[in-house]
């Protein structure tokens, strides 16, 4: 901690003005990329806790369908087939599956019993992911929101650093042209 105290106001000749500006900026920076990782690590745990609400509410059952299911599993076009199910309070309930949310009736004849699952109010809907997506997905959001955050910084400091490569060869320049002729000039 010491050393980068004395990085960033040390009192030596040879550090102009524009290294300690850039000490300045690499540590704003630097603590900023501290604080994008804090956050998407909080993002990363909601995300998780998230999705693991949204499944706790979710209950198998069987479907029996009324009725064949489509033949085509095509993203272009939704397939649906009408079917019976019981709902989590025991009573039956029919309704239209569709392939969005239980894809298991692609090709099923009439009378084949499929697992859905069920919400609360009994409705049908996609199957939930398992534990382990759960948790890649929390962390491909948490990575995400740190890489996005990171790239950012990065090319902050790109644009800080060529910005302060012009101001130090500008005062080169200025420098030289003082100097130069004596250097150069014929004796």
């Amino acid at each position: 901690m010491s050393r980068l105290v004395r990085w960033l106001a040390g009192r030596n000749a040879l550090r102009r003005p524009v290294d300690r500006i850039e000490g300045a900026v690499l540590v704003a920076l630097s603590a900023a990329l501290l604080a994008a990782v804090a956050v998407a690590s909080v993002l990363g745990a909601r995300t998780y806790q998230s999705q693991r609400a949204a499944s706790a509410g979710l209950r198998p059952a069987v479907a029996v369908l009324v009725q064949a299911g489509p033949f085509y599993g095509g993203l272009a076009q939704l397939g649906k087939a009408e079917a019976r199910w019981r709902d989590p309070g025991g009573g039956e309930r029919s309704g239209v599956l569709t392939t969005a949310t239980v894809p298991g009736i692609i090709g099923a004849a009439a009378g084949t019993r499929i697992p859905v699952w069920l919400d609360r109010s009994g409705l049908p809907v996609a199957s939930p992911g398992g534990q382990v997506a759960m948790i890649v997905n929390a962390l491909a959001a948490g990575a995400a929101v740190a890489g996005g955050a990171g790239m950012v910084l990065l090319i902050c400091y790109a644009l800080c650093r060529l910005a302060l490569d012009r101001r130090r060869l500008a005062a080169w320049e200025s420098a030289w042209s003082l100097t130069g002729p004596r250097w150069t000039t014929r004796r």
